[in-house]
């Protein structure tokens, strides 16, 4: 699963690796991002080349839901059966994102260890996101959204059977792409992200605290 991650990243930065044309949210650096959060996240408009850097907050909430109770369920979303769930299956056909990230966190099943995994070949990447748009009863509109989940990579297993799902830049295109709407077009973005670029290291145990938001969270722990 995925439930912190970071986004240890300048808006320049941002904005030049994604090649925005439009920015509707003021990103800042973030060290302990977590689920019921505002999020920084890459959607297009007409074309997959139109892409807006915008807000949206951790945990979908579907359109049709009476209220946004259901949200903290929804911070993750299986992309095996994400065609066929109801509070996915429309999303994922034409309100696909991209998040924006610089790492994420996972604790050890067992030991409760905290760990923060990140990618050798590329400091800022982005994981596979839905994004949907509900109205409250009073008429103001809620725009949010889950991360994809796909079975975990051999470095990643010993602490979780899941782990984000990673969208290599050159489909990012693909992913934003509405016109593309089908488990057939899609389900090869779905893999787990090789091992061999994968870098994984015990943190501090301030991180499961989400007050802490500061850059010592991303140190190796002082007894490794």
């Amino acid at each position: 699963m995925c439930g912190r991650y970071t986004a240890r990243t300048t808006q320049t930065d941002l904005i030049n690796h994604f090649s925005a044309k439009g920015v509707l949210f003021d990103h800042s650096e973030r060290f302990n991002i977590a689920p019921s959060q505002d999020v920084s996240a890459i959607t297009a408009l007409e074309s997959p080349d139109q892409r807006i850097l915008e807000k949206l907050r951790w945990g979908l909430v579907p359109f049709w839901a009476r209220d946004t109770s259901m949200a903290s369920r929804m911070i993750n979303a299986r992309s095996e059966t994400v065609f066929e769930k109801p509070a996915f299956r429309g999303a994922i056909r034409s309100r696909r994102c991209l998040i924006p990230t610089t790492g994420f966190y996972e604790w050890h099943q067992k030991t409760k260890v905290p760990h923060l995994i990140s990618l050798n070949s590329a400091p800022l990447f982005a994981f596979a996101g839905l994004y949907e748009e509900w109205t409250a009863p009073d008429g103001s509109p809620l725009r949010s959204c889950t991360i994809l989940t796909t079975e975990a990579n051999d470095a990643i297993r010993n602490l979780h059977e899941r782990m984000p799902v990673i969208i290599h830049p050159r489909n990012y295109s693909l992913w934003l792409d509405a016109r593309i709407k089908t488990n057939l077009e899609l389900s090869h973005l779905f893999h787990p992200w090789s091992e061999s670029d994968t870098v994984v290291w015990e943190v501090s145990k301030r991180v499961g605290n989400v007050v802490n938001d500061d850059a010592l969270l991303m140190e190796k722990a002082t007894l490794l």
